[in-house]
């Protein structure tokens, strides 16, 4: 019987800094793990302990695998300080993703905040991979400055790709910002070329941006069906056993960690 706490050793292999407290990690693991976009995984360091993450890579690459990780607590601190070349180990993957099949044919709009663009990468990584069986693709980022802003050179290649469209906003600028200045809901509007009726919004940041950005969604036009949230709670054991990351009837780590938004409106805590 296969031991659902054994995780797959692996080690670093390549680390880049986002900013000043994000860094992306590249893994590559002595047995291949493949993931669904969406999807995350338990990420350990040995001796010290381990944190759920969601893949910021291409699903279609296995030999590696990118997690973007925000220095927030002590796994991550310690994670922040280790170098290439270091063992770490992984589990999973866990949960549910994003459900592709349901957006063919589908405008997509992609609504990310600060770190919360992580798991977004790998989704739209995945919807660029088969860019033909999505009608449009548009994505809206924002972040509190433009030192904030994570994956720069990446989102400068997607402003140049004719598959999107990207729009960027920063809630306080600089002496070198000429984009946006305005949260995120500044970016979410009737006219920006979407055609609600034919679309799916998948939202993912911070609490209080996943809340507001909901909200303007619906009065928009959006039905709560079709607004996909990906939902970051206490997912410790990764299986539905300690209740950590229990919404109300669900389990972000196994119902989840993506809801739409129909199924969890209303229950408590939510937005916390």
């Amino acid at each position: 019987m296969n031991n659902p706490y054994c995780p797959v050793k692996g080690k670093i292999i390549d680390i880049k800094e986002e900013t000043s407290n994000i860094k992306t990690f590249r893994l590559n693991l002595d047995k291949n793990i493949s993931f669904k976009t969406g999807q995350f995984i338990e990420l350990t360091v040995p001796g010290i302990g381990e944190a759920p993450f969601t893949p910021s890579s291409n699903p279609k690459i296995e030999d590696t695998m990118d997690v973007t990780i925000m220095k927030v607590g002590r796994v991550t601190e310690i994670l922040h300080g280790l170098k290439p070349g270091d063992e770490i180990a992984v589990r999973g993957p866990y949960g549910m993703g994003y459900p592709l099949k349901e957006f063919e044919g589908k405008e997509i709009l992609i609504v990310g905040g600060g770190v919360g663009l992580a798991p977004l990468r790998s989704l739209i990584l995945a919807l660029l991979n088969d860019r033909k069986k999505y009608k449009k693709l548009v994505v809206k980022y924002g972040s509190r400055t433009p030192k904030d802003i994570v994956y720069k050179d990446l989102l400068r290649e997607w402003a140049n790709n004719k598959d999107m469209e990207l729009e960027i906003t920063v809630d306080a600028g600089d002496e070198t910002w000429k984009g946006n200045v305005g949260l995120i809901t500044t970016l979410i509007k009737r006219d920006m070329g979407v055609d609600v009726k034919n679309s799916v919004a998948i939202v993912c940041g911070p609490p209080i941006m996943m809340k507001f950005s909901t909200f303007k969604l619906i009065d928009i036009g959006y039905e709560p069906r079709h607004i996909y949230l990906s939902m970051e709670k206490n997912m410790s054991c990764g299986i539905g056993k300690c209740g950590h990351c229990r919404i109300g009837p669900y389990y972000a780590c196994k119902d989840g960690p993506v809801f739409t938004y129909d199924k969890i409106s209303g229950l408590h805590g939510i937005w916390e």
